[in-house]
């Protein structure tokens, strides 16, 4: 299993129309074979932050969505970005 998390940083009166942006996306993730979870959302205390959750079966599951990432207007509005991938190697109950 493999996830991406993390955050953006975009200028605060940008963030909702990155998110609406995003919305297409986001449900097209979700379809793809291999996700398991996917969610762009907005920070509830600091209005230039954007939280990233993606969760995929396999690295080529994510590859193979992933193509050519986000268009060149959003990629213009992230002013930063601190996301990582993570590889998990098991899963237990809570």
């Amino acid at each position: 299993m493999l996830i991406i998390a993390g955050s953006l940083r975009v200028e605060p009166d940008a963030r909702d129309g990155y998110l609406a942006e995003s919305a297409q996306v986001i449900a097209q993730a979700r379809e793809t074979a291999g996700c398991l979870d996917f969610l762009l959302a907005a920070d509830p205390l600091d209005p230039g932050r954007i939280h990233v959750y993606e969760r995929w079966e396999s690295p080529e599951q994510l590859a193979a969505f992933r193509g050519a990432g986000p268009s060149d207007a959003q990629t213009a509005v992230i002013l930063d970005a601190d996301v990582h991938r993570y590889l998990i190697s098991g899963v237990e109950a809570p």
